[in-house]
């Protein structure tokens, strides 16, 4: 059976494609191109499926949830505050995964981030 790799991108609506992902630059450090190329450090990723009537991506409306690997869970966020973004308060940790928190773009989007243990 053939099966797929691995994630080969995540692509957004955007009112302003060229801030939103000027955004994910400066705020968050994505070493991107100019063609949306980047290469990520290996390491693991999850592919979870949720119930249609979660809270955890925020709004009802986002469908789906970006979430990405930090070394630094606190140095992250302390980074996004200073930017002025819209970070929530709680943070999470789970034995044996690691530590969570979250931050939402400009355009509304709830990101994920994870410190892996």
């Amino acid at each position: 059976m053939e099966r797929v790799l691995g994630i080969g991108g995540y692509f957004l609506r955007a009112a302003d494609p060229a801030a939103l992902g000027a955004w994910y630059r400066e705020c968050l450090g994505l070493d991107a191109d100019e063609n949306g190329m980047w290469r990520q450090e290996a390491g693991v990723t999850v592919f979870a499926t949720f119930e249609s009537e979660t809270e955890y991506f925020g709004s009802r409306d986002q469908r789906t949830m970006l979430n990405f690997r930090v070394r630094d869970l606190d140095a992250m966020l302390a980074q996004l505050r200073a930017k002025g973004a819209d970070v929530a308060k709680e943070t999470e940790e789970m034995e044996g995964v690691g530590r969570f928190g979250w931050v939402t773009d400009p355009e509304g989007n709830r990101i994920e981030l994870w410190q892996p243990s």
